[in-house]
């Protein structure tokens, strides 16, 4: 079976490549190939690759190109983890939405939407390109903004796109493990909502829900990541556990004020530490594998670091150092591949399971995994206070793809006056100026 991977001189691909590693069942993945626009970058995790799999018999196969045709002719499974700009774009997203004093992280409010704006031509591109030369793969979607991106690939493959998330597997990871549940693999989450927009409701075991054990016990409550980030006061009222990006929502004026006084914002510090990688691997004495390790415990260790400063939340668990996107993955290709129908969060096409949206919006909720695809399961209706931010940030997204789709300036500016977390039209229209001046990507906005 043949894995295409786009964005395939992207650091976090080694993640990808060690989840395939381990798997030694039939019908497995036993040729990778990556696929970037840098040849050097290519280079650099090729050799990463070549590490890993040193002495591990019938490890699959890897090649490289830039030639994006080349690259998915003959695939059964395509990953998508691109990055339109860079992180020098990220880091510009940043810059401008923070001059103006709103957010700019790179999926949520102002920053999210100049990523979506760019990144949407180039993944429909992608899309169009699967289906002639690539009908029978299925995408899988990492790239961001997940939920955007997935939605604008879905209108030209249908359901054979599929965007994963790591977000809501290592909420549930957290949520069982502090109430002590033995195999987590046995639980059901019942997650509902958007992609970095979603909340955990309840937590199955053997049928029986065991979130409420956790709402009456303040110390277990408080003593893990989000109830650490957003306060267990401020859960219990909620009824639920929110996605750790909607610190971004609930608390947006302690975030943004923590973003403009940090000496780098996330997107700088990351392209700064990862060309730092890249310039070492250009060295033939280089070691791989122990410099790319190094390299991402610093940036697990780092993540949402001003959110968790501004909540007093202090360092990460080491137990969430470790992502989990990779196995989300491998988990999707082999129930897909081998009929090894399993449960997982996934970003699908609604078809009805929330009555608010439309059965064309992708939502991200749990889905039955088989060799059909991912089905979305029946889920209660969203809690009251989640219906208005995931109606008005779904109709956020599609003014970004109404306005990737025509071209349209003033729609661009809709879609970032209409967003919860940019308060002014004014505001909006210095943003799609600031955008279109810094990234030649956007040029296509008249």
């Amino acid at each position: 079976m043949r894995l295409t991977i786009l964005g395939g001189g992207g650091f976090r691909v080694p993640l990808v490549y060690g989840a395939l590693l381990g798997d030694r069942a039939e019908g497995r993945v036993t040729r990778v190939v990556l696929h970037d626009l840098d040849a050097g970058r290519l280079s650099a995790v090729t050799r990463v690759l070549a590490e890993q799999a040193a002495g591990v018999p019938d490890a699959p196969e890897v090649t490289a190109t830039t030639d994006l045709d080349e690259a998915l002719r003959g695939a059964d499974f395509v990953f998508s983890a691109i990055r339109v700009g860079g992180l020098e774009g990220r880091a510009n997203d940043e810059r401008v939405a923070l001059a103006e004093g709103v957010l700019g992280q790179e999926t949520v409010g102002a920053g999210g939407i100049a990523y979506g704006l760019r990144t949407v031509p180039v993944a429909v591109d992608i899309a169009r390109r699967v289906a002639r030369l690539a009908p029978e793969a299925w995408v899988i979607n990492f790239t961001n903004p997940a939920g955007l991106v997935t939605e604008a690939m879905s209108r030209h493959l249908g359901d054979r796109v599929i965007g994963i998330c790591d977000s809501p597997v290592g909420l549930g990871r957290r949520i069982a493990r502090v109430l002590g549940v033995a195999n987590p693999r046995e639980t059901f989450i019942d997650y509902v909502g958007l992609n970095h927009l979603g909340w955990v409701r309840g937590l199955r075991v053997a049928g029986r829900d065991e979130l409420p054990r956790l709402f009456a016990d303040p110390g277990l409550l408080g003593s893990f990541e989000e109830g650490k980030l957003f306060g267990t006061d401020w859960l219990r009222s909620l009824g639920a556990i929110p996605n750790e990006y909607l610190h971004y929502y609930y608390f947006n004026r302690e975030a943004v004020r923590a973003y403009r006084e940090a000496e780098k914002t996330r997107g700088a510090f990351l392209r700064d530490q990862q060309a730092g990688f890249y310039e070492e691997m250009k060295r033939p004495d280089a070691a791989a594998l122990a410099t790319w390790d190094r390299t991402r415990a610093e940036r697990e260790a780092t993540y949402m670091a001003e959110n968790r400063e501004t909540a007093g939340a202090g360092e990460r668990e080491a137990d969430d150092l470790s992502g989990g996107y990779e196995k989300v993955a491998l988990a999707l290709m082999r129930g897909i591949a081998r009929d090894e129908r399993t449960t997982l969060i996934l970003n699908v096409r609604n078809r009805g399971t929330l009555s608010v949206l439309d059965p064309d919006a992708v939502i991200e909720v749990p889905c039955l995994v088989d060799t059909n695809g991912a089905h979305p399961l029946a889920a209660d209706p969203l809690p009251g206070h989640a219906t208005g931010l995931v109606c008005s940030v779904k109709a956020v997204e599609r003014e970004v793809l109404s306005a990737a789709e025509t071209g349209s300036r003033a729609t661009a500016v809709k879609a970032f006056a209409l967003h919860p977390l940019v308060d002014s039209v004014n505001v909006a229209r210095r943003l799609v100026d600031g955008y279109t001046a810094v990234h030649p990507g956007l040029g296509y906005l008249k």
